[in-house]
């Protein structure tokens, strides 16, 4: 199966439901995953799903390329929910060892594609979970990151994707 977009999205969507207020939240007020930090003009609490949607494919699927394998492409799809697609991208580039510098560009696409799917999941999730680890935030919403992250390697086992 080659996961697309809008099965990635609606992976997304179940880790990503409805309105959030935290005050514990650096993105701070948040829907569908669409933070008002990143997203500063948006009206949060009257975002729509086709307008997160849109968001979602725009500037959060693409910044990989048609070229990057589904998984993969999720998997920072994904990560950059939680954390900024630059977090995520940099932190992608820091998996595969090249210079992380957030701009996924022809350097780092070529290393991506010379790395086994399996090996670069397991790189790229590792590096993710250190990086959640060394948050303030972990005590509180650690557990639930951990899981996140456990349940989309499951997902890309079973999609037979790696």
């Amino acid at each position: 199966m080659r996961l697309t977009f809008e099965e990635s999205f609606d992976r997304l969507i179940d880790h990503e439901k409805g309105y959030v207020n935290d005050p514990d939240d650096p993105g701070g007020e948040t829907k569908y995953g669409i933070s008002k930090r990143s997203y500063p003009m948006l009206n949060i609490k009257d975002l729509t799903l086709d307008m997160a949607k849109a968001i979602y494919l725009k500037d959060f699927w693409q910044p990989l390329g048609e070229e990057a394998h589904p998984s993969i492409k999720f998997e920072a799809f994904d990560f950059a929910v939680n954390s900024g697609i630059q977090t995520a991208l940099r932190k992608l580039q820091q998996a595969i060892g090249v210079a992380d510098d957030g701009h996924f560009g022809p350097i780092s696409r070529k290393r991506l594609s010379e790395i086994p799917v399996s090996d670069v999941l397991f790189l790229y999730n590792a590096v993710r979970l250190e990086f959640f680890t060394a948050l303030s935030t972990w005590p509180k919403h650690g557990k639930g990151w951990a899981r996140r992250v456990a349940k989309n390697l499951r997902y890309a086992a079973n999609d037979n994707e790696v």
